[in-house]
Formats: structure tokens, sequence, C-alpha cells
């Protein structure tokens, strides 16, 4: 997925965070900060416990007294990485197994830790 800049040139964007993975913030006020990405747009994801925002709600039937709500708003997606279980950032690439599955796996040292399996879109 491509997206065009304000200056005209290509950006490509993080194509392998997807609803379920662990993120760690590495920018903004919530920086160095993890947590389970909730949902996600083409450039934004929802991280639960992150840019946690005040919203007014009204008074209604069902809630005659009116209340303060504090809900999650969206995150760039290039603010935040994937984190192993440590909550260390890390940069993932796809491999093919040797079964013909693709898998997303990030190194270590020198060990390649198999992080999840991708999705084949045949």
């Amino acid at each position: 997925m491509t997206k065009l800049s304000k200056k005209g040139k290509t950006v490509k964007q993080a194509k392998r965070i997807r609803s379920g993975d662990q993120v760690v913030v590495i920018a903004g006020n919530d920086k160095g900060r993890t947590g389970e990405v909730l949902s996600r747009t083409a450039d934004r994801v929802v991280v639960s416990g992150i840019n946690v925002r005040k919203k007014h709600v009204r008074r209604s039937q069902e809630n005659p007294q009116g209340r303060i709500a504090e809900i999650e708003m969206g995150v760039h997606i290039s603010n935040v990485a994937l984190c192993s279980a440590e909550g260390k950032p890390f940069k993932a690439r796809a491999r093919v197994s040797a079964e013909g599955q693709k898998d997303l796996v990030f190194k270590d040292g020198s060990n390649e830790i198999l992080h999840r399996s991708i999705k084949n879109s045949k």
C-alpha cells in the first residue's frame, strides 16, 4: 500500500501491523508504552490504553446524568512498531518457510524468531 506524501513522493505504510499485535509507541506523548492493537485503518491504529482522550457524553434516556467517557483515539501507524514479548521494538520481514507458508520473522542477535504467519492471498 503506497500513499503520496505532500511533496509527491511515494511513502510505504507499515502493512505488517494488524489487529491483535503487540506494539510499542516510538514517538509522541505515550512514547515507550506498549499495548495491543484493537483496530486499524489505512494509516491509523487504535491501541489499548494509548492516546486516551475524554469525551463528554450528553445525557439521554439510557444515561440520565450524562458522563465523561475515556476512549482510545487513533495513533498514526508510523508512530508505533511491533514489539517482542520483552517489549522491545523490532523490524519484521517476511520469509517463506519450507512448506511454502509466509512467516513474519525478526532477528534477535543472529537468530531468526517467528512472530506469526502471514495469510497467503491466493
